[in-house]
């Protein structure tokens, strides 16, 4: 039988040494670490989660979520266990600083490069406008939409509560930037509906020394000025003005930049024609490009056809930018995580 009157000293095992077992055993939690825990006091700017330690660890409402929460029942429920992020270590009272919204930030880009490994399309709210561009929200980050991606003609402070399909331009975590293109969604989207040797109506938008911007349905394609005709020209100002309808034939789709690549050298019946008679090549311009198609087909297949030679047109791809223009991008791109 077990005599329970013995004391401390004759079983061997004293309050001083459960407590140093205790402190031996104890887990060692530090910042950056996500660990379960179970809340049991919920306050009116945060709540108690006891997550092993020796004094329980504290959240503040600021921490609860990815997104605003003006009390914390929204978030937590008494009893409930789950993950937490250790934000800071212990303090002068041995409590630690606890944190959802980081961990919901960690699966949010973690999605969000998935999103673009894919090269997925998105559709999100624009919530608010600045200078350089457009905001919005993609799995909870904030991310922006430079000017120069967006496509419509309405003012930007009118994009306020619409909702665009995006394409992922940078989804940089380290430096807390997710930069998005609307041009380049609808850019996809229209190639999807577009081939080359297709002859297309648009207008003139815009003129670079390089090259004229043309609109053809709400997306921009670029007629290289070596694309313009067989003759030499010195600009494009010399043949095109803005706004003017011009018939082009589409002569490459390029959905991973976004580019669209437009000629008219390529209907002319005689070289020159773009220049001298604008009217013909528009009237003959269906005719030529059944035969550039016939002619890239013959390429395709190796067969030689006795009739003018299609140029080859990757000799210029090269100089021709990017109709979404990237390079455009204002270098004040606001936080993905709001601070």
């Amino acid at each position: 039988m077990v005599n329970q009157n013995l004391t401390a000293t004759e079983i061997g095992f004293t309050h001083e040494d459960f407590a140093a077992l205790l402190d031996k055993y104890d887990y060692h939690f530090s910042p950056g670490d996500i660990v379960p825990g179970t809340v049991f006091s919920i306050e009116p700017r945060g709540a108690l989660i006891d997550i092993g330690a020796k004094t329980a660890a504290y959240i503040p409402i600021q921490e609860m979520s990815i997104n605003r929460v003006d009390a914390p029942e929204e978030v937590l429920q008494s009893n409930e266990t789950r993950e937490f992020f250790i934000l800071t270590d212990e303090n002068e009272d041995g409590q630690l600083t606890l944190s959802i919204r980081r961990i919901e930030y960690m699966r949010a880009w973690e999605r969000v490069r998935q999103l673009q490994a894919e090269d997925a399309t998105v559709r999100s709210g624009v919530f608010a406008t600045n200078r350089g561009g457009a905001l919005v929200r993609i799995e909870g980050l904030r991310g922006f939409i430079p000017g120069s991606h967006i496509s419509t003609r309405k003012p930007k402070e009118d994009l306020v509560g619409e909702e665009l399909p995006l394409k992922f331009l940078e989804v940089d975590e380290e430096r807390n930037r997710l930069v998005l293109s609307h041009r380049r969604a609808l850019v996809e989207r229209k190639m999807n509906r577009l081939e080359v040797g297709e002859v297309v109506i648009g207008t003139v938008r815009g003129i670079k020394p390089y090259g004229a911007f043309i609109d053809i349905g709400g997306v921009s394609g670029l007629l290289h000025i070596s694309e313009i005709s067989h003759e030499h020209i010195d600009t494009p100002h010399s043949v095109f003005n803005v706004n003017d309808e011009v018939k082009v034939m589409i002569i490459d789709l390029d959905a991973e930049r976004g580019r669209i690549s437009l000629s008219t050298k390529q209907l002319e019946p005689e070289p020159g024609d773009m220049i001298k008679n604008r009217d013909l090549v528009y009237d003959k311009a269906e005719e030529m490009a059944a035969k550039y198609r016939e002619q890239m087909l013959a390429k395709q297949q190796g067969i030689t056809l006795p009739t003018e030679d299609v140029e080859d047109v990757s000799a210029v791809e090269e100089e021709i930018p990017a109709a979404t223009e990237t390079e455009e991008l204002v270098e004040e791109i606001p936080a993905a995580i709001e601070e």
